[in-house]
């Protein structure tokens, strides 16, 4: 690194000193804390997004965001060249570059980094960052201190692109790298055509009952409510009616995940809107769950969660697939056996998993995080995973992609039939409305709706694809969390000697009883998830845990 470097370095980093007492760590959600902690921190991501992409010779996103938390938190999260989260291997360098103490170790831990990634700065194309925020009010102030990390990396360019939804940052860096319009017009130009396509595929003669023609969004107060509402426009053969988009505080008993967690309808939704469709999003519009608002006088719903909104895409898939292969010989001649998955965590309701695997489908686990989730899904030729709170998408292999757009070509040159030449047309279709690079609540509503359409069902009769087991969340402080170590996707634990085996004991008292604990990632909490067939039993269960958990490691549970 040369000198004009290093000295450029050290003059940005002593405008933004690190808060004193402060540590913080990138994780699923980047780096989050309140906004008033943030501007060292987002400063120095900018500089790894900088050195990110001359690494990779690719456009590399940073998005301000703290998603579903309070209006008065921010954060950052990077975005790498294939739209998808931050490689896990430079998790450990965001790390200590944001808590280096002053501007000389900070110079330190970039050089040392440089020499081992064997990051070359001479002769390579000047590295670009893509930069996006959500509606907070402190995000226009970190983007700047995002930038001025960019730029002291010599020739990187920071290129803002306004306030945005985190998949929409997401899926222009995607494009971006490769070779097409990154824009947010491109983005809702794909959306609504690939939209219009699914719906003039939809068999003819389905209707749906009067009332349930409407959909109803809550937009949390934040930038997806706002962007919904530009883009309801587009859409053809869709009646969207936008609520919390701007005009209250963002997150504050709206959203997907006060939705999803308190289960009660989100402020500006009561009984008067008793049997609609409705939907909410989340802050940052990557989350998105569907509820139905109950006749009553509490704001109860029935909830239509991430596991449902899996479940219902799995099954039109695979509808889709089964029609492709209809007749087709089984040793594989003119014909693709696509490999079919879905990805869950120890958290989705038991219920969704029994059904999924009743359907036939692969299903896997994986440990608790997005990052695990999109990897394994992407092992799949088609991947479908989904969290319970309504992150998730569906990856589509580029082997199955190409086989199936050449496939789609000989169908439509042949006399082989229509109906496989419709669903090679609406997977083709899927493809490009669902976000591959992240969980995207807009785009996974458009597909929610068109599959619908496509079944002639309410949310009602989606509701009824199976009954949740009564479930139940504690958690135990603990003296030191890392006590706790688990295995096979966290549904065991391994940590302390003889804990898995008396909650082994607990749960078999219980018919259809299970539990897990796991560590948070966050905080010295252990985690404790149950569930029964009662909610009774599956509240006892998880006190019951809880309790060995405190007796094994801890000092009292809340």
């Amino acid at each position: 690194m040369k000198e004009k470097q290093q000295s450029l370095l050290l003059e940005s980093a002593a405008r933004f000193p690190p808060p004193k007492g402060v540590k913080l760590s990138y994780g699923t959600a980047g780096f989050r804390a309140d906004a008033s902690l943030l501007e060292s921190t987002v400063f120095r991501v900018g500089i790894l997004a900088a050195l990110r992409s001359l690494k990779t010779g690719s456009v590399i996103g940073l998005m301000i965001t703290a998603s579903h938390n309070k209006v008065s938190d921010n954060g950052i999260k990077v975005a790498d060249p294939s739209g998808g989260m931050l490689t896990q291997d430079w998790e450990p360098f965001s790390d200590a570059i944001a808590n280096a103490p002053d501007p000389h170790s900070l110079l330190q831990l970039i050089t040392e980094f440089v020499k081992k990634e064997e990051i070359g700065f001479e002769g390579r194309q000047p590295a670009e960052v893509l930069l996006g925020r959500d509606t907070r009010p402190s995000g226009e102030a970190l983007l700047e201190a995002a930038k001025q990390g960019i730029t002291s990396i010599v020739g990187a360019i920071g290129t803002d692109m306004g306030v945005v939804t985190t998949p929409q940052l997401h899926w222009m860096v995607r494009a971006r790298n490769r070779g097409l319009e990154a824009s947010e017009s491109s983005y809702f130009h794909q959306l609504s055509t690939s939209f219009r396509c699914l719906m003039d595929l939809k068999p003819e003669g389905i209707s749906k009952n009067g009332n349930d023609a409407t959909l109803v969004v809550d937009g949390a107060d934040g930038v997806g409510g706002e962007k919904l509402e530009q883009f309801k426009k587009m859409l053809t053969g869709l009646c969207i009616e936008v609520r919390n988009r701007g005009d209250g505080i963002l997150n504050e008993g709206v959203g997907a995940d006060y939705v999803q967690k308190e289960k009660v309808a989100p402020r500006s939704f009561g009984t008067a809107d008793a049997g609609l469709r409705c939907a909410s999003l989340d802050g940052d519009a990557d989350r998105l769950v569907y509820f139905s608002v109950l006749p009553n006088e509490n704001n109860k719903i029935e909830l239509v969660d991430g596991d449902k909104i899996l479940s219902l895409f799995a099954l039109f898939i695979k509808e889709q697939l089964s029609i492709l292969n209809e007749g087709v010989d089984k040793k594989g001649n003119d014909s693709y056996q696509a490999r079919l998955g879905v990805v869950q965590t120890a958290y989705a309701n038991g219920a969704s998993t029994d059904y999924l695997k009743e359907m036939g489908l692969e299903v896997v686990l994986t440990p608790t995080g997005v990052k695990y989730l999109h990897e394994k899904a992407a092992e799949f030729d088609i991947g479908i995973y989904f969290e319970a709170n309504g992150h998730g998408t569906i990856l589509f292999s580029e082997a199955f992609l190409c086989w199936l757009e050449a496939s789609h070509k000989t169908l439509l040159s042949t006399s082989e039939g229509s109906a496989k030449q419709k669903a090679a047309s609406r997977l083709l279709a899927v493809s490009q409305l669902i976000n591959q690079a992240v969980g995207d609540a807009l785009s996974g509503l458009l597909l929610v709706e068109v599959i619908l359409k496509y079944m002639g069902w309410s949310i009602h009769r989606w509701n009824e694809l199976y009954h949740d087991l009564p479930s139940r969340q504690l958690k135990v402080k603990v003296v030191d969390r890392t006590a706790v170590v688990t295995a096979n996707a966290e549904t065991v634990a391994v940590q302390p000697i003889g804990i898995q085996e008396a909650i082994n004991v607990e749960i078999a008292k219980y018919p259809r009883g299970r539990c897990f604990i796991r560590p948070s990632g966050t905080e010295d909490v252990i985690r404790v998830y149950a569930e029964a067939t009662s909610q009774d039993a599956a509240d006892s269960l998880a006190s019951s845990v809880a309790k060995l958990v405190d007796q094994y490691l801890g000092f009292g549970s809340s």
